[in-house]
């Protein structure tokens, strides 16, 4: 399937570097762009007839979301890596490209972009329900090392490991920054389909990775541990380096199996939907860390983007 770039005269992928962006220090995102069907409703489902609500159709998915809030955040260099089907590909070309991050889409014949349904209740806690559509159907053939050139970081969305084919071509990715000595970090994206794939399957995927990023949930997931410090301290056994996002209170930091920091939460006032805000976090973390910052100083910027996301309807930064 054809992918947004420029090709060499030996097939692979050449991916130029923008005007403002540093070489050697971007950004490259593998992940998912979804459309998201948000549906904030003041009270509760009511089974078998309406429930009132107010319904937006927005540019979503955890890959994306990144994205588009480490250039928020201000990295001059973000490139996406995902696929989208047909139908909607040029919308979330223009949204990828709007919002500064130069999108590399695999676009799929015969699948649809994926679907989220998210429903936001007063509290502005959210459920999912998710049609994954084309998103795990990114193949290795959708894949060149090419798009590392110039690549200082390399983030893989969970999502893509949660099915046969968009894993394949995740660990391609991962082993392809490893031998260029690129950082990378993974994002464990879904307690629901983390459950569903097994903690072990999941933790010998990302062995050796330099950053997790789970939330509280998934910390708990992928170690059987109750309290997230815990968590968190074991798991930096398996990878570099683990920040656990703990929303309301925070996020903390671990390393060689110790918690070697706590981050505290940015204060909001008028949360209206929490849908994204951990992928804010790791975006404004990201863009951190590639300007320079130390893990807390990092971990303190994420905190302040999803201060920003929650107080906005959809997954991505406002205009």
């Amino acid at each position: 399937m054809p992918v947004d770039s420029r090709a060499t005269t030996d097939g692979r992928v050449q991916v130029p570097i923008g005007d403002g962006a540093t070489k050697g220090g971007g950004l490259l995102v593998i992940g998912d762009v979804v459309t998201d069907v948000v549906a904030r409703h003041a009270t509760a489902l009511v089974r078998g007839t309406d429930t009132s609500a107010r319904i937006r159709t927005l540019p979503g998915g955890a890959g994306a979301n990144v994205a588009c809030w480490a250039a928020r955040s201000g990295c001059a260099d973000v490139r996406l890596l995902a696929r989208v089907g047909a139908d909607s590909a040029d919308w979330h070309r223009d949204a990828l490209r709007r919002a500064g991050v130069r999108a590399l889409l695999a676009v799929d014949e015969e699948a649809p972009t994926a679907t989220v349904v998210a429903l936001v209740d007063s509290t502005a806690e959210r459920t999912f329900l998710t049609d994954s559509g084309a998103v795990l159907r990114l193949s290795p053939d959708d894949w060149s090392p090419a798009m590392l050139d110039g690549v200082a970081h390399l983030h893989l969305s969970g999502y893509l490991l949660f099915a046969a084919t968009s894993r394949a071509t995740a660990l391609l990715a991962l082993r392809e920054a490893r031998s260029r000595r690129i950082p990378v970090s993974v994002d464990p994206a879904s307690a629901g389909f983390l459950a569903e794939l097994g903690a072990d399957r999941f933790l010998s995927a990302v062995e050796g990775v330099d950053l997790l990023l789970p939330n509280a949930d998934e910390a708990r997931l992928l170690t059987g541990l109750p309290e997230p410090a815990d968590a968190a301290a074991k798991l930096s056994l398996q990878v570099g380096r683990v920040v656990v996002t703990l929303g309301e209170r925070g996020a903390l930091l671990a390393a060689a199996g110790t918690v070697t920091g706590r981050v505290p939460a940015v204060q909001v006032r008028g949360a209206v939907d929490s849908t994204g805000a951990g992928d804010a976090f790791t975006g404004g973390l990201l863009a951190a860390r590639l300007a320079g910052a130390d893990a807390a100083s990092a971990a303190a910027a994420g905190c302040r983007a999803g201060a920003e996301a929650v107080t906005t309807v959809g997954g991505r930064p406002g205009p």
